[in-house]
């Protein structure tokens, strides 16, 4: 902060020593012309005052390059500081907030709105300054050459201020319509670029073509209604400049013919408020620039504002390994007034292997998420060896846990990269392929062109579907966790190939924590037990074996599965 009060100081003084040299100018003129009116006891020749007058303007543009850099680059540094603790703020957010918010949304804000924002720092503050300083010198300037025609050139500057003010209290409203609409475009744009797949399968090229130019048109409108607003401003200031200029030239011919003042002076005066023009038409753009900046600010506002749900207490400490498993005590969680999970209770001893099925909407991956921490927990449900985990500081926590999550997501990186997002140190490639290999990949990573450093494409879209999934096992698996979390993760992998994945990760179970939910029974043959979830509640929990023999909701599964693999065969 200090360096940018520094930056805006000096050049605010490169700023006033601009308008200086540029406030002389005039006035060397003034001289010059009374020069070749009496060149009797003239202290300046009129070459002399030609030369002062180039040297001037040489001056003036050396301090307004010094001006310009200083106080833009101090709003591109606001900029970049923005933009980071905006990332850094979405990076803390939880999926509370993501749920709510369109990324094409966000998105928006991190690109218009920041735009706005800088061009409100940069150009809106400089030409601030730079109207305060201009303002200020030449009416004194004007004030003592002839203080009457000083008021009546002036005189339209007021009622231009107070229309302008009118205006600009609406500028503000359309501001963030047009903002929010292009946030809306944004949002549309991203999710149509990636679901072009389901798109065209489905023929709805010109259904969503439709619907852009529905929402292409509203951002139109509320462009075109802004741009009225913003073009009533430069007549005014126009109007107001010219009955200025108007009003000098009557006035001030009138007072040279009388010898009230010379032709210098009034060379000099029209020199001055010549040097009104530019600032009074540039405050209209100010205003729009502060309109559509406190607009955008108050968008920005709103992620940097937000605070996440999920949060180390005070007194959370770290956690170092699982040595005595993972309890719930009637855990209960809810989506707004929506009950996903009521009165949940278990104990997970450490190493053992756990499957959990049930109905669709049972709150499977909800529980998962809860056991992450990506979800608030409330305090005395959840308990991580014996520990609350809202007591455990959740970057330890994470660190013991392997995630695969319901919906793979793959970075548009090559398979290396995104396999080694579970790495926590450098990523060799015996282990990468020792990942791989738990995952059942490798065989695929094999046939690849480039094998581990082929890239995936956008979301990983150069791989089928249990591909990704494999990948995704891979990624969570490379670092070795205590805890795995396994979210219905073959869900796209064929019957051979789950046989073959099953085979390795049961290997890899050994002497962890697995937590696998699936609607696969076939998944849970290395569980030592099975939870089974019904609208939120645990109706079965026992070994699978001991499921089958009560005839309950695992065994219907069990039945119905089987009975489609039979129809299949």
């Amino acid at each position: 902060m200090t360096s940018l009060l520094r930056r805006y100081a000096a050049g605010a003084l490169f700023l006033l020593l601009t308008n200086t040299f540029a406030l002389l100018i005039p006035w060397f003129m003034k001289l010059a012309v009374e020069t070749l009116q009496h060149p009797q006891g003239a202290r300046f020749s009129p070459s002399a005052c030609a030369l002062i007058i180039v040297l001037l303007a040489v001056l003036h543009c050396i301090t307004r390059i010094f001006s310009r850099t200083l106080i833009l680059n101090a709003a591109r540094i606001i900029e970049f500081r923005i933009r980071n603790d905006l990332f850094h703020r979405l990076t803390q957010l939880d999926l509370g907030y993501f749920s709510s918010s369109r990324s094409g949304d966000i998105l928006s804000r991190f690109s218009n709105d920041l735009t706005n924002v800088r061009m409100l720092t940069g150009f809106g503050s400089m030409n601030v300054i730079n109207t305060v300083i201009v303002y200020s010198a030449a009416v004194t300037m004007m004030f003592r050459i002839h203080p009457w025609l000083t008021f009546w050139a002036i005189l339209p500057f007021p009622l231009m201020v107070l229309i302008v003010k009118k205006i600009s209290a609406r500028l503000f409203y359309r501001s963030l319509q047009a903002q929010q609409e292009l946030a809306h475009l944004s949002s549309q744009s991203e999710e149509t670029v990636s679901a072009v797949r389901l798109i065209k399968s489905y023929c709805r090229e010109e259904y969503f073509q439709e619907e852009f130019g529905k929402t292409a048109g509203r951002y139109l409108r509320h462009n075109l209604r802004l741009a009225r607003l913003r073009g009533l401003i430069i007549p005014v200031m126009a109007t107001a400049t010219g009955a200025g200029t108007l009003i000098v030239l009557f006035m001030g011919g009138r007072l040279v013919i009388a010898n009230t003042i010379t032709l210098g002076d009034f060379v000099a005066f029209s020199g001055y408020l010549a040097m009104l023009v530019w600032p009074t038409a540039v405050m209209g753009w100010i205003l729009t620039l502060v309109q559509r900046g406190a607009a955008s600010m108050s968008r920005l506002a709103e992620i940097l504002g937000a605070e996440p749900t999920v949060i180390d207490h005070p007194d959370a400490e770290p956690i170092g390994t699982l040595q005595h498993g993972i309890e719930a005590r009637n855990l209960s969680f809810s989506y707004g007034d929506t009950a996903v999970i009521s009165g949940v209770s278990f104990h997970i001893k450490a190493g053992e292997t756990i499957g959990i099925t049930g109905e669709v909407g049972s709150g499977k991956t909800t529980l998962l998420r809860l056991i992450a921490r990506l979800l608030p927990v409330s305090d005395g449900m959840l308990f991580v060896d014996g520990r609350n985990i809202n007591a455990i500081t959740r970057a330890s926590l994470r660190r013991l846990i392997g995630y695969v999550p319901q919906e793979t997501f793959l970075f548009s990186r090559t398979v290396a990269d995104n396999i080694s997002y579970g790495f926590t140190g450098t990523h060799p490639e015996d282990a990468l392929k020792q990942a791989a290999t738990q995952a059942g990949f490798l065989e695929d990573v094999e046939s690849f062109p480039d094998r581990f450093e082929t890239p995936v494409g956008e979301k990983g879209v150069t791989l089928s579907g249990g591909q990704k999934q494999r990948l995704a096992i891979a990624r969570a698996v490379a670092g070795d966790p205590q805890i795995l979390l396994l979210d219905d993760p073959l869900s796209a992998v064929d019957a051979g190939r789950e046989e073959e994945i099953l085979n390795e990760l049961g290997k890899f179970y050994t002497g962890r924590t697995v937590l696998i939910v699936s609607q696969r029974i076939s998944a849970f043959r290395d569980c030592n037990r099975i939870i089974v979830l019904k609208s939120g509640f645990i109706v079965e929990q026992g070994s699978p074996a001991d499921l089958l023999q009560r005839g309950g909701l695992y065994t219907e599964i069990y039945r119905r599965q089987q009975q489609s693999r039979e129809i299949g065969d």
